[in-house]
């Protein structure tokens, strides 16, 4: 079921990947209660149907449809089943029930499937990324599984169970880009699996994808639900933000905006993304530049904080990778000489910034080890 007939910077930009079948189930086990015999599910941005194979089982619905803009793949997806209408088409533009053959009134749309994700923002491949097919304008984004769930709440479904990054509904300034999704569904369900669980996916960072399922509801959604949200896990841990103090609230994570004289003896921090970008990146830096932080000396000991949290990332699982880093602040009080300690140790040009002594490194290691198991719990790996 690999999408083979593409070549490697196709698969990218039209977001073709093949979805593993065991995720394939969950989605259908999370739709299966809400499917009745004036039911249409469609995918539309099927591939070559994987997600439509249960149609074939008697769920007494209406209608199956699949869609892709990839004649190949519909080609392929029409010999693997003749129980689904297939449609070749971009399905992105001129967005409508219409468009599909879909009755306004009388059908319960459900949308299924794993839409492309390409954010052209993103460093990440960002030379080969490119959006060569048009998007209506009242859904175009930066990012095409944004478009393709605003395109979802044109078609007015009234349920939606579709993979996308956990980053789409955690990080708040994407939230925002979802209003018009945000504002008329809500988040019902929610299972968290590692895009490093896709055969063809990028391995050096892994990060979260969510089977989410929504509900048509006009009340929508606001980000508080989301950072009071109880995810599940695919080990079956149940995960919610809030159970969590994040560094945000104790230091800044981007460079200030307005260009100040660099004083003399100051500090530096890289720039801090999410848990994800840490791990690619540096924390203390010794030279300023454009994606330095000028640390405030008097948040110093939390900048020792974030900086042995790098090196403990490892005790993490991979739906933490886009979060901010946590921190429980009282408990990081008791241990914090060790973590001083620990970070002058990786950087000794830090220690004339305390006035300390070092404490052996069998010690740092056992309280670090302590603090790490008592902050993450249940999802201390």
């Amino acid at each position: 079921m690999s999408q083979t007939h593409l070549g490697y910077k196709d698969r990218v930009n039209l977001g073709s990947y093949y979805t593993p079948p065991k995720f394939v189930k969950l989605a259908w086990e999370l739709i299966e209660p809400y499917i009745d015999s004036q039911t249409t599910v469609v995918d539309t941005a099927c591939g070559y149907g994987a997600f439509l194979k249960n149609s074939i089982k008697d769920y007494g619905q209406s209608q199956t449809i699949g869609c892709d803009i990839d004649e190949d793949a519909i080609n392929i997806a029409r010999k693997n089943t003749d129980k689904v209408q297939f449609y070749q088409k971009n399905t992105l533009h001129n967005v409508s029930r219409e468009n599909f053959g879909i009755s306004q009134q009388s059908t319960k749309l459900i949308v299924v499937g794993n839409p492309p994700y390409n954010d052209r923002t993103s460093l990440i491949r960002n030379k080969i990324k490119k959006v060569g097919f048009e998007v209506d304008e009242d859904i175009s984004s930066r990012d095409l599984g944004i478009s393709f769930l605003r395109s979802y709440n044109k078609l007015e479904a009234d349920f939606i169970c579709v993979l996308h990054p956990l980053s789409y509904l955690i990080k708040q300034t994407n939230f925002r880009h979802l209003k018009e999704f945000t504002a008329n569904y809500k988040l019902v369900n929610g299972i968290l699996i590692s895009s490093g669980e896709f055969p063809e996916s990028a391995k050096h960072t892994p990060f979260p994808i969510i089977i989410a399922l929504y509900q048509r509801d006009t009340l929508g959604m606001e980000y508080s639900d989301i950072r009071s949200f109880t995810f599940r896990t695919i080990d079956g841990n149940p995960f919610c933000l809030s159970d969590f103090e994040y560094i945000t609230n104790y230091i800044n994570k981007y460079p200030s905006k307005q260009h100040q004289p660099i004083p003399d003896e100051s500090l530096f921090f890289w720039t801090m993304r999410d848990i994800n970008a840490l791990k690619r990146n540096r924390t203390f830096v010794q030279n300023y530049s454009s994606n330095t932080i000028v640390i405030d000396k008097t948040k110093l000991d939390y900048y020792v904080y974030v900086d042995v949290f790098k090196r403990n990332i490892p005790r993490l699982p991979f739906y933490f990778g886009n979060c901010d880093v946590p921190i429980d602040d009282s408990l990081f009080k008791q241990y914090k000489q060790c973590f001083i300690s620990d970070s002058i140790r990786h950087h000794p040009y830090l220690e004339k910034h305390f006035q300390t002594e070092l404490i052996k490194k069998e010690q740092v290691e056992t309280k670090i080890d302590m603090y790490f198991k008592d902050l993450l719990g249940i999802h201390h790996v």
